[in-house]
């Protein structure tokens, strides 16, 4: 069966990962992606070695690893966009296309003839995204943006603090791939909208935008109550069993209970802890908030004693306890919960083998999701995509090439 985005044609012409991340997406749902990229250049992700210091691409291998996850799905097609030539082939690209989307700079666009005024006279029903760093208007909207920006610049990093001297280092491109997300949902609602009302649009998405709108409980929260939550301490949690504790083995578990009266009993008998239960100082949420830092001594002592196996089998026999264990990544290769619902599956790449990669987490009885390719290695497509599509000749592409315009 196709994907629900079968018949989809997007264009992208955007480098990193906020942007080209919402096109894997859009490509897990059956999407024909084409990527435009430089000639001799290509997406800069291509090349990068290093993340935050660390080496994140194998010295033997060609391409960084953060180009395979954000540009699977795609075709690569070489475009010099300086030239005149290659914005006419794009012209004829956007013809046959649904999406375009791009993330230069504000100006940048337009300065190559690629912006939306231009490109809407070539396909009126064109849906056409910017993703920026902070949005289409404001004294910054010109600035450039970065993962890192977007996760100071939203307040995210000061969510993370629990009050020490230092805030923590956020890893994981969070708002880069908030962004992409963000972006994916604009696309899709442009869809619909073209599909009801008949009309091709504009839209724009930011990196500062995607965070803010990421944390709308907790801002919201602060909007409403003239003031910010207070920093959450682990030894300090008001809620002590809305918290984690280190096992026996050095691992550790989370317990996510908030109808604490009525599960408070239930915690107590997993944890043979009885006594606790009608215990003056712990018999009620206001008690317990009052003593959190006692009980969570003792709670501390007390998951020390076992393995975290042993005491989730011993919380789960409780039903209204909510808990679960915390994992680092290369755990939820052995979790049957992330395999058996394919949230990790294993994709055929032309440079790695095969490979593990996060799928799909929406699944659809009708219409399934699932990988549709690997990334793909730097213009392989130029040629089919304009036979193909653009509806050139083999003379042309020979012009072309030797006018290096592709």
């Amino acid at each position: 069966m196709p994907g629900p985005l079968s018949g989809i044609r997007i264009l992208e012409w955007a480098i990193w990962h906020a942007g080209p991340g919402a096109n894997y997406m859009l490509g897990d749902l059956g999407a024909d992606v084409i990527k435009i990229e430089q000639p001799e250049v290509g997406d800069p992700e291509r090349g990068y070695t290093r993340l935050e210091g660390s080496h994140i691409m194998d010295p033997d291998r060609p391409t960084g690893i953060l180009f395979h996850i954000t540009n699977r799905n795609k075709k690569s097609v070489t475009i010099d966009l300086t030239k005149e030539e290659g914005q006419q082939i794009l012209y004829r690209l956007v013809e046959k296309c649904d999406v375009f989307l791009q993330n230069f700079r504000p100006g940048v666009a337009a300065r190559l003839g690629v912006d939306y005024e231009t490109l809407k006279k070539f396909n009126p029903k064109l849906i056409y995204v910017n993703v920026s760093g902070y949005g289409p208007k404001g004294p910054e909207s010109g600035l450039r943006g970065q993962d890192y920006i977007g996760l100071a610049r939203s307040g995210f990093l000061s969510a993370m603090h629990s009050g020490d001297d230092e805030l923590p280092h956020v890893t994981g491109a969070i708002a880069d791939h908030m962004t992409c997300t963000t972006a994916a949902y604009g696309i899709l609602a442009a869809l619909v909208a073209r599909e009801r009302m008949g009309v091709g649009q504009e839209i724009h998405t930011s990196l500062f935008g995607s965070m803010l709108g990421l944390q709308s409980v907790r801002i919201g929260q602060t909007l409403m109550m003239g003031r910010e939550p207070a920093p959450r301490r682990r030894r300090e949690m008001l809620n002590p069993i809305y918290n984690h504790y280190r096992c026996a083995d050095d691992k550790w578990l989370a317990l996510a209970v908030l109808a604490t009266e009525r599960v408070w009993p239930d915690v107590c008998k997993a944890l043979s802890m009885e006594e606790l239960e009608k215990d003056p100082r712990f018999d009620s949420t206001e008690h317990r908030a009052e003593n959190c830092r006692e009980l969570i001594d003792l709670l501390d002592h007390t998951f020390a004693g076992k393995p975290r196996d042993e005491w989730l089998k011993l919380l789960r026999q409780h039903r209204r306890i909510i808990c679960s264990p915390i994992l680092d990544p290369m755990d939820l290769l052995d979790d049957p919960q992330t395999m058996e619902n394919d949230y990790i599956v294993e994709v055929e790449d032309q440079e790695l083998g095969r490979i593990k990669q996060v799928g799909c987490p929406v699944t659809f009885t009708e219409t399934p999701a699932k990988v549709q390719g690997p990334s793909p290695m730097f213009g392989q497509h130029t040629e089919d995509v304009l036979l193909e599509v653009g509806g050139y000749t083999w003379d042309d592409i020979s012009r072309f090439r030797e006018g290096g315009v592709i």
